[in-house]
């Protein structure tokens, strides 16, 4: 029935979604950026239509294209980004959790906008953050490119992998793949609110 239910969904709208979510995370609004992408990636296990390659290029477009939005805004609107965010998103901008990235920011510079892709809080933090701090487009543009590319690409890669290998082993037990679809799904959703909550 699952499988039957994948077949049914149009590729194309499967990679719009994903550019779309990843690229809202990106520009600063908390969404399952990182959830979408995996599911993605095992849809593109399941259904032969997807393509991981598609799916890591609408991941990384969208993680470009809305960190390079995300940038303006701070360069537009500077500090008060922050304080708007923090009002409607407290548990994700409070003044903590952007001071911690502020001080990861002004430490590692370019290597922090790389690296962050890889983290919930600097995901959605790296495009505002970096220009209210200063940070030149060019050198922001590089890391943010390089910094999508890898974890879009990376994660596509893995995950797909992954279901590949469940698919083949489990293909007498397809309730068993279900269940390992599943636990995988909620454990990177668990592990992103619990990288975003407080500590």
């Amino acid at each position: 029935m699952l499988t039957e239910w994948l077949h049914t969904v149009p590729p194309l709208l499967v990679y719009v979604v994903v550019g779309l979510v990843v690229g809202v995370e990106s520009m600063g609004i908390p969404l399952p950026g990182e959830v979408v992408l995996v599911a993605a990636a095992l849809m593109a296990s399941h259904h032969d239509g997807i393509s991981p390659l598609w799916v890591g290029i609408a991941a990384s477009a969208g993680a470009i294209i809305g960190d390079s939005i995300g940038y303006a805004l701070g360069k537009r609107f500077g500090q008060r980004i922050f304080g708007w965010a923090g009002e409607k998103f407290p548990s994700h901008f409070s003044p903590d959790k952007v001071g911690r990235a502020q001080a990861l920011f002004e430490k590692y510079g370019a290597w922090a906008v790389f690296f962050g892709r890889f983290v919930a809080l600097l995901r959605i933090l790296s495009g505002p953050l970096a220009a209210t701090m200063g940070m030149h487009y060019g050198k922001f543009l590089l890391a943010n490119a390089a910094g999508g590319i890898a974890w879009a690409g990376g994660t596509t890669a893995a995950v797909y992998l992954v279901g590949e290998a469940a698919e083949h082993y489990l293909a007498e037990f397809s309730w068993i793949a279900l269940v390992v679809v599943l636990l995988a799904v909620i454990g990177f959703s668990v592990r992103g609110r619990l990288r975003r909550s407080p500590r």
